[in-house]
């Protein structure tokens, strides 16, 4: 059963299953659910898992979990795995150094982590709704990789429609194309006057909004939520670090129960937070590394205890889906630690004062399973023409990780590196990298000079964009939003209804 980060108001269940949390995302008092109780992994399921396949541990921690999903459902929603580039091997690890492996979780159909959760997540919502005969509205809000991700695994999906939220200017030009085009009648995709917190917050308002809710509900109507607020995607998102220690004892890179390292770029804290969660099941991991780009705000949470927006702005960097302020996620890691009381009070101070501080024993809580660092995009820069020179390519996002790798890492362990996006998202900053310029490329211009410099080829998902016609272009300002969603219901429902 899954619980509440903030408590129960009195008039949601106290306790709901898994169904219902994906369906019904936002909790009582603007909180988010979590389970109750996590199940464990030992040493003899890591033995076992050695032997299986990616899909086969997928499914066998998913029952660990005893999910109110039938497994029918779980083996298809599982099967879309198939669908990357190498079935038998959707998140392959690659090692770089003598010590350090990447998890290189991009090779789904949009080419970022977030397809590892997406792709079933979505699969199983739509069941839900179809099963119960309902229509829903899934939000979305993305710095630029949540949106490519939530849109392919919904399109066409019957009884469900999409509105994804990004900030116009704020994500690359393969990635704005990736939502822009998009076919499909049961999709929106909206651009704002803003940066992501903007979205994200827009987001949250409507998810907790009762006059929204109305509204929707007069139209039969529900509203559900595809981002990581969602744990929906969370629970996929421990699956792939379980499974990154399962291939270091597949290759005998560790010795079984020895501990490693994880290390992972974060803005939103979804990823930190399945890697917490592995580690609470039993994963053997001495430390999850945190890297972050100038807009530091979780290095600043996990060194000193603080989280402080006064007075700071969100920055534009060549990292952008770190670009955020307010990391959602991190308030599940303050609920597991420190209870709902805490959490709310935590929450409150943070939405009313633009701050928090954690006591010195509450930072030392955190700091047992967290460090964490940051660097600029000079240094991420230096990593990817680095690593390209030795013939590994990594994203502007997976760069970060190694000033983590090379400052916080404390004992001679093997670590796991999670790269997060493949280096076709972010071209103009990866051929100014390789070249060490600083001219501005089209995102064409560079992933065509990248290709051909490096010999790598460009998946056709990717180079196609450009010949496709762009059928979303409203950017509006945050205030016209709503109105925005119910013009989008109100046509598509007039199409239906012919």
């Amino acid at each position: 059963m899954f619980i509440e980060t903030r408590g129960n108001d009195g008039i949601k269940p106290n306790k709901v299953p898994f169904s219902f949390a994906i369906l019904n995302p936002s909790a009582s008092f603007g909180g988010l659910y979590v389970p109750e109780n996590l199940p464990k992994i030992d040493t003899a399921f890591l033995e076992k898992a050695s032997k299986k396949s990616y899909k086969e541990i997928t499914l066998d921690i998913l029952k660990l979990f005893n999910i109110d999903i039938e497994e029918e459902v779980m083996q298809k929603a599982v099967a879309l795995y198939d669908k990357f580039d190498d079935a038998s091997e959707p998140t392959p690890l690659v090692q770089i150094e003598d010590d350090l492996f990447v998890n290189e979780l991009y090779h789904g159909p949009t080419r970022a982590f977030k397809d590892m959760a997406l792709q079933p997540f979505g699969y199983i919502l739509s069941h839900l709704a179809q099963k119960l005969n309902e229509q829903y509205l899934i939000l979305a809000a993305t710095s630029g990789d949540t949106g490519p991700a939530t849109l392919d695994t919904f399109a066409n999906k019957p009884n469900i429609k999409v509105v994804c939220l990004y900030p116009d200017g704020g994500t690359s030009d393969v990635q704005r194309l990736q939502m822009t085009t998009q076919k499909s009648p049961n999709l929106k995709i909206i651009g704002i006057h803003g940066n992501f917190d903007d979205a994200q917050n827009a987001l949250k308002n409507l998810l907790a909004s009762p006059s929204f809710k109305e509204a929707l509900s007069a139209k039969d109507i529900k509203l559900s939520a595809a981002n990581s607020v969602n744990f929906g995607r969370i629970i996929f998102q421990i699956i792939y670090h379980i499974y990154a220690y399962v291939a270091l004892l597949k290759h005998g890179k560790v010795e079984l129960g020895k501990p490693f390292y994880t290390i992972i770029p974060s803005g939103n804290f979804g990823n930190a937070l399945g890697a917490y969660y592995a580690k609470k099941m039993g994963l053997p991991v001495e430390k999850i590394l945190i890297a972050s780009n100038i807009n530091n705000i979780l290095t600043d949470l996990i060194t000193t205890g603080v989280y402080d927006l006064r007075n700071r702005s969100l920055l534009q960097t060549t990292s952008p889906a770190m670009d955020i302020l307010i990391s959602s996620n991190v308030e599940r890691v303050l609920f597991d630690k420190f209870g709902s009381k805490r959490t709310k009070e935590l929450m409150e101070a943070l939405k009313e004062n633009k701050l928090y501080t954690l006591t010195k024993e509450e930072l030392a809580s955190l700091q047992a399973d967290f460090e964490a660092v940051y660097c600029d995009d000079a240094f991420g820069k230096e990593q990817i023409s680095h690593y390209a020179s030795k013939g590994y390519i990594m994203d502007p996002h997976t760069a970060t990780c190694l000033k983590a790798y090379k400052e916080l890492k404390a004992k001679p362990l093997p670590s796991v590196l999670c790269s997060t996006a493949e280096w076709t998202k972010f071209a103009p900053t990866m051929f100014n990298a390789i070249n060490q310029n600083s001219i501005k490329y089209s995102d064409k211009e560079a992933l065509e000079g990248i290709s051909n410099a490096l010999h790598v080829k460009i998946p056709n998902c990717i180079s196609t964009l450009f010949n496709e016609t762009v059928i979303h272009d409203k950017v509006v300002a945050k205030e016209n939003i709503e109105a925005e969603i119910f013009d989008f219901l109100n046509l598509t429902c007039k199409k239906e209804c012919k």
